[in-house]
């Protein structure tokens, strides 16, 4: 077992990579009555095309990994809720682009519900009727969420901006591509994606590090997992122009909703660089459009912006673009007004006292997330994945300057690689 301390955090996470590929972390929160533990596969959404060394390139239906996170939770004997539930315990799972996460949290008896955590996850359970009964369900959701005006603008957002990489393509799928879905395709998904060798369990709280790992690797000594060669993922090249510039959607709202993004090229760079791209965006996002800042003042004093009014930024593989938006009575006024502030601001550059605000706040916030086990489990999970270390934040956060932060303001606000989305209950004039 390899200790690996963070001194200016006071922390230490525990690590071991098992026999068969397996990476498990235990980070001990002395005084924590919670336990929080994710059992994640660096599997998502995106990995529709893929090749296993020494196997044929294999291309799944859209939406399988979401299906198989569903199917995931039947059990022969029962329900696996009721299990944990038993002891004390609450479980979830969820699916993202890029990673899948099952997870449970409970003040009691850890030891029995990572032990059903792993075993569930380890022990899939497909039949033809159980996969045909699965597509009517998520069928439904999928026809429930295009009636969902956040969902229907956000994807349609990132709909325009992406022609061909898969992050287009919704997360659960469409119902004509689950209707593809046989149990061969979620064993063949299953067997590639959650070998443990693409596998990292995390668990954080009021436990013993050794008491962990201990059981974690004699529950898999007492299993069987055939070697596996590595994973290829393929992704189609992407166009550097944006889909469509505008997207419109008809729903019933009461208030329009706007988003515009920014699309980049594709990281060129991983581990540590990526994260330093990452968080110099963000902090300039938060300077430009924090609850704070000059321009949201100024766009909710004018009753364009609500406090819905929000911005994130997302990179990974293949991909990288910026969201702004929210709820506005008028979604092409607030499109010229932020285009207009953004550009009186690039040619001034930002300024050193809310460069330096909005860094004590982001560095504030992390802090506080180490008080968090659900954020620290599920974080370090996502940067792990990215080749990042997710207690790196803290030392890059503390090492940008203005000078980057106003470099990355003037890369990013590309107008010619803006798109947006509007949903509004009428066709515009």
């Amino acid at each position: 077992m390899q200790s690996i301390p963070y001194p200016h955090l006071d922390e230490t996470i525990y690590h071991e990579k098992l026999d068969n590929g397996l990476h498990v972390f235990v980070l001990p929160k002395p005084g924590f009555q919670k336990t929080y533990a994710t059992f994640t596969t660096q599997y998502g959404s995106i990995d529709n095309h893929f090749q296993v060394q020494g196997k044929d390139v294999v291309r799944v239906p859209d939406g399988i990994a979401h299906f198989l996170e569903h199917k995931m939770f039947e059990e022969p004997e029962g329900d696996i809720f009721a299990t944990f539930a038993t002891n004390g315990a609450s479980a979830n799972a969820f699916t993202s682009f890029d990673r899948t996460a099952y997870l449970f949290s409970s003040t009691d008896r850890y030891l029995e519900n990572l032990t059903t955590l792993i075993n569930f996850v380890q022990n899939p359970y497909f039949t033809d009727e159980n996969v045909e009964k699965e597509k009517g369900i998520i069928g439904q959701e999928i026809k429930m969420y295009e009636d969902n005006a956040d969902w229907r603008s956000y994807y349609g957002l990132i709909e325009s901006l992406y022609a061909k990489h898969p992050i287009h393509i919704d997360i659960a799928g469409t119902v004509a591509s689950i209707a593809e879905i046989t149990k061969e395709t979620l064993y063949e998904c299953y067997n590639t994606f959650y070998h443990p060798s693409n596998m990292s369990l995390f668990v954080v709280g009021g436990v013993d590090p050794q008491e962990v790992i201990t059981l974690v690797k004699d529950n898999q000594a007492a299993k069987t997992f055939p070697p596996q060669g590595e994973i290829q993922r393929f992704f189609p090249g992407e166009p550097v122009e944006v889909k469509e510039s505008r997207r419109h959607i008809i729903l019933p709202v009461s208030l329009p909703k706007c988003l515009m993004g920014f699309k980049e090229a594709a990281p060129a760079v991983t581990g540590k660089p990526l994260l330093v791209r990452e968080l110099t965006t963000k902090l300039m996002l938060d300077i430009l459009f924090s609850s704070s800042s000059d321009i949201y003042q100024t766009l909710y004093d004018d009753q364009l912006i609500s406090d819905n009014f929000g911005h994130e930024y997302n990179c990974s593989d293949g991909y990288a673009f910026s969201i702004v938006g929210g709820d506005t009575k008028d979604p092409e006024q607030l499109i010229t007004r932020i285009r207009d502030e953004v550009e009186k601001r690039k040619e001034a550059g930002l300024d050193s006292v809310t460069f330096e605000r909005s860094r004590k706040k982001k560095i504030g916030s992390f802090l506080r997330m180490m008080n968090s086990p659900e954020s620290i489990a599920n974080e370090y999970t996502k940067y792990r994945f990215k080749g990042i270390d997710l207690f790196d934040i803290l030392p890059v956060y503390e090492q940008l300057t203005l000078e980057d932060v106003n470099r990355r303001f003037r890369e990013h606000f590309d107008w010619s690689k803006l798109a947006v989305s509007i949903v509004q209950s009428r066709e515009p004039s």
